[in-house]
């Protein structure tokens, strides 16, 4: 099957149509160009197209930015530079492992402005497996597909005297070598935004199927035709082809490596021997293999478009940084230590988004990966003496929390296996009771306070303390799952027990929220609820004071019962949204909050995406069931500005795919999932361990988002959770939907969702 000539008419889901003509293909709902339609001052998603294999260690994209540029594609740009190998999680972490390809035709020219091409997204086709554009200015057709360490390239040639290939190694340390005799090029790149040892390189190996009629290496940006090998900040090669006929193709083969040109050769087999195409449909095949474990059926494609390209999202990060060896072995370069180890490793997360809702999203349906994952921290543990809090490929300093302590817990108690889950109860207390050298962002920044007084106080030159001292409470608790969960002694859990309700400490009952407070004691005044202070993590009050996701009960009690709880629920979708925008400059995440109309709602970032499940604690579940539907519908798209800020590494496609089955964990690490309003008619989970969930919703309309009776396995179903272990039996639950409120289901005090305080009585 030739790809270029079939990709842009490919039918979706036939079945809705009534022609059974293919079998059930979710990769083809996949809209990669989702979230690009971002720039600095404005966050629809700050992706760029993935054009990779789930979890891979390399990802391609078109580079429409230039060398350097966390914003590597924007829709609105007009002009391709080249095709760029890249690791970027995000334009705020930038960049590593990184170089490009690109097609030209005339005279030879490497400089990225003169070599860009104009394109149109109406001569694009992009499909996580499949990227094919028109190049105008060079009449050439470029595809790629990839493999989880290599890609292969066609170009398709017009009729041309010379048609060239661009490798652009990339600045800041790189190194180039023409090989004529072997149709090759190897080379490394070093070009990082931090995070990786000071022996850091990138191999790269290209292999094309035909032989070079003009060969060059380029020096910072100068041509040299006599010069083939060479080490440069900027280095670079352009190799030719002559009198090529039109519709004449090259295949280039490319893999990479962070171990040594001799693992890139062995990377290179997974694109060897095979064809184009050959690689597309086994490429195709893997990533509906993934998407498949869940079957949606729906009458709206625009809601199944944005399905499964939010479960795209969600299974692409983090990547396998493993290669594998010689003998077949798994193997690593450590990003933490420099050397070449045994095992897995996992790269190019911030658990501080990732634990909420990816990671258990990953135990529910994809619990083989983070088995891995979670062997893959035990070894990030043995090589720098801390977990990761942010990964890209090593320590990052950004973010705040100690959140691995969840992403761990939470697997240990939904079963993961296969690692030393003894040595991760040692990584959880010392990344508790220490601060990483060198990053702020690693352990605990101020753990020492903290641990003296309970929380974080204002004035120990600690900015963001209160958000520190709600998420440690939080991780304090996770720590007490997981020792609780492996049977150690009171003694040694119980300090982390009671570290659990430090969030108390910076309640303020005359406000209802929580406020920094000095070492003596004071709360600091004055207090603005909706200023965007130094107190907070990107955010203010109404978004922080929310985050005792372990502990909602001791949060109503405080508030003052259920009643008043509700109503500072509901406050914060009334209070206008330009309220405390002065309050600072401005950042990306403000301005998303305040065009999308919410109130103080800002589901652009994380801190408060939970908050719309809290009505289930507080016995009004129906106001959780509009507010999650509203948010799907209305800040969820199909479309390049379909995110209403990051998407930062599949936290907030996860948060999609878990509302639109109906239910989301609020706490990680408690093995709950709370009720929400499920967006689709029929949903079948296909477990990994072979236990079906089937998910029905009568009555389902646009309009219905409220759940009038749930039954489970036939029988009548109160509750406002799941439970995992319940789900991973296999499960029959129908949703009766509703244009009306029921106000007398999950009302109830047994009716409510998991509660640290509850457990404690």
């Amino acid at each position: 099957m030739n790809f270029k000539k079939v990709m842009g008419g490919i039918a979706l889901f036939f079945v809705l149509q009534g022609v059974e003509a293919q079998p059930f293909s979710p990769v083809d709902y996949v809209n990669p160009l989702i979230g690009t339609q971002s720039k600095y001052e404005l966050s629809n998603g700050n992706t760029y197209p993935a054009i990779a294999m789930p979890w891979g260690m390399n990802f391609w994209t078109p580079q429409t930015g230039n060398m350097g540029d966390g914003w590597v594609y924007t829709y609105t740009a007009d002009k391709i530079k080249g095709f760029k190998q890249t690791h970027q999680p995000s334009p705020w972490n930038n960049d590593y492992g990184q170089f490009s390809i690109m097609p030209t035709t005339g005279e030879p020219v490497f400089d990225q402005e003169k070599r860009a091409s104009w394109f149109s997204h109406k001569a694009e086709i992009v499909k996580p497996y499949f990227y094919s554009v028109y190049l105008a200015d060079y009449d050439v057709t470029t595809e790629l597909t990839p493999t989880e360490r290599g890609a292969a390239f066609r170009f398709t040639f017009p009729r041309t005297e010379q048609a060239n290939i661009v490798i652009d190694a990339f600045d800041k340390g790189s190194y180039i070598k023409v090989i004529p005799g072997e149709n090759k090029i190897i080379g490394y790149n070093t070009r990082n935004s931090g995070g990786v040892p000071d022996n850091f390189k990138n191999y790269f190996v290209i292999v094309f199927d035909r032989a070079f009629d003009f060969k060059s290496a380029v020096k910072s940006g100068a041509i040299n035709s006599n010069l083939l090998e060479l080490e440069d900040d900027h280095a670079g090669a352009i190799v030719g082809f002559k009198n090529l006929k039109r519709g004449e193709e090259v295949i280039a083969r490319v893999a990479s490596s962070f171990i040594s040109f001799e693992q890139a050769e062995l990377n290179l087999k997974e694109v060897k021997g095979k064809t184009f195409d050959e690689i597309a449909e086994a490429g195709k095949a893997k990533w509906n293999e993934v998407l498949g474990r869940v079957e949606v059926k729906d009458s709206d494609a625009d809601r199944l478009k944005t399905f499964y390209s939010c479960l795209y999202r969600s299974t692409l990060f983090p990547r396998d940084f493993s290669e594998i060896d010689a003998q077949g072995n798994r193997i690593h370069y450590s990003p933490y230590n420099g050397k070449v180890l045994p095992g897995e490793m996992f790269t190019d997360t911030g658990f501080w988004d990732t634990f909420r809702s990816l990671f258990p999203m990953l135990n529910l349906l994809y619990p083989e990966m983070n088995d891995r994952m979670q062997a893959g921290l035990v070894n990030a543990y043995k090589e720098s003496g801390f977990l990761p809090e942010w990964a890209s490929p090593g320590h990052r300093e950004s973010m705040i929390g100690n959140n691995s302590a969840a992403v761990v817990a939470d697997a240990f108690i939904t079963g993961r296996k296969g690692y030393d889950a003894n040595l991760l109860w040692e990584a959880v207390q010392h990344g508790a009771n220490q601060s990483h050298p060198k990053i702020s962002a690693t352990g605990r920044f101020g753990y020492k306070v903290y641990n003296q007084l309970g929380y974080i106080p204002t004035d120990q030159n600690i900015n963001q303390n209160v958000a520190r001292t709600l998420e440690y409470s939080y991780n304090d608790w996770s720590i007490y799952q997981f020792g609780k969960a492996l049977g150690r002694p009171a003694s040694e859990i119980e300090v982390y027990a009671k570290r659990a309700v430090n969030y108390k400490h910076l309640f303020d009952a005359e406000t209802k929220l929580m406020r920094g407070k000095k070492s003596d004691g004071t709360f600091i005044t004055p207090f603005a609820p909706s200023a965007w202070s130094k107190e907070y993590t990107e955010g203010n009050a109404w978004h922080w004071s929310f985050c005792v996701f372990h502990d909602p009960q001791g949060l109503i009690d405080l508030m003052g019962g259920k009643q008043a709880f509700n109503a500072m629920l509901d406050t914060v979708f009334v209070i206008p949204s330009y309220e405390g925008m002065k309050s600072r400059s401005m950042i990306h995440e403000m301005r998303e909050m305040q065009v999308m109309n919410m109130g103080q709602y800002a589901h652009g970032n994380q801190p408060i995406q939970h908050m719309p499940y809290l009505y289930n604690y507080a016995a009004e579940p129906w106001k959780s069931q509009y507010w999650v539907r509203k948010i799907m519908d209305n800040l969820y798209l199909p479309t390049p500005d379909g995110y209403c800020g990051d998407e930062d590494n599949g936290q907030t496609s996860a948060w999609y795919v878990f509302s639109a089955l109906g239910f989301y964990p609020v706490a990680p690490g408690s093995g709950e999932y709370v009720l929400g309003s499920p967006q689709f008619e029929s949903v079948k989970l296909n477990l990994q361990n072979g236990n079906v969930v089937e998910i029905d919703a009568k009555n389902q309309y646009k309009n219905n988002v409220y759940v009038n009776q749930v039954k489970v396995d036939g029988k009548i179903y109160t509750k406002n959770f799941f439970r995992y272990k319940d789900l991973m039996k296999g499960a029959k639950i129908q949703f009766d939907m509703s244009e009306k409120p029921n106000k007398n289901r999950g009302i109830k005090d047994d009716d409510a969702p998991y509660s640290f305080s509850k457990m404690k009585l």
